[in-house]
């Protein structure tokens, strides 16, 4: 899988690419290579003022459907309407194919995100706790 360097990223499949007070965000290819073809996309208001953790995205596959929530806050300007006519180009190119397009609001956000190295780390050797389990 691919990890642009210089994206961030948040566990719930969301990668965000930061341009002058602004923020593209989109969907990372853990999840589209994991649910194949995306065939519908409910893209976010244009000029909706969203929250992190607010859902921004609705996706389905033939076999799997799902929300994602934001990575970050603030004011939607513009949102990527070819997605609606082409869903799948979100598996095709997911890191050129942004959903919305945010002025931020809130930028120390961004210091919760993850850059690709740290992402790549926590994909493939989470951190586990084994207090109190009498194996330590």
């Amino acid at each position: 899988m691919n990890f642009p360097k210089e994206l961030l990223y948040n566990k719930e499949y969301s990668w965000v690419r930061v341009i002058k007070g602004y923020a593209e965000v989109g969907v990372n290819e853990q999840l589209t290579s994991s649910v194949k073809e995306i065939v519908f996309v409910e893209l976010p208001k244009k000029n909706r003022t969203i929250k992190k953790g607010d859902i921004y995205l609705s996706l389905e596959s033939v076999k799997w459907s799902g929300h994602l929530p934001s990575p970050v806050s603030g004011v939607i300007v513009e949102v990527n309407e070819e997605l609606l006519d082409q869903p799948s180009l979100i598996n095709k190119r997911p890191y050129k194919s942004w959903v919305m397009r945010v002025k931020l609001s809130n930028t120390g956000e961004l210091r919760e995100l993850l850059d690709a190295e740290q992402f790549m780390i926590q994909l493939c050797c989470p951190l586990k706790t084994n207090k109190g389990d009498g194996n330590g």
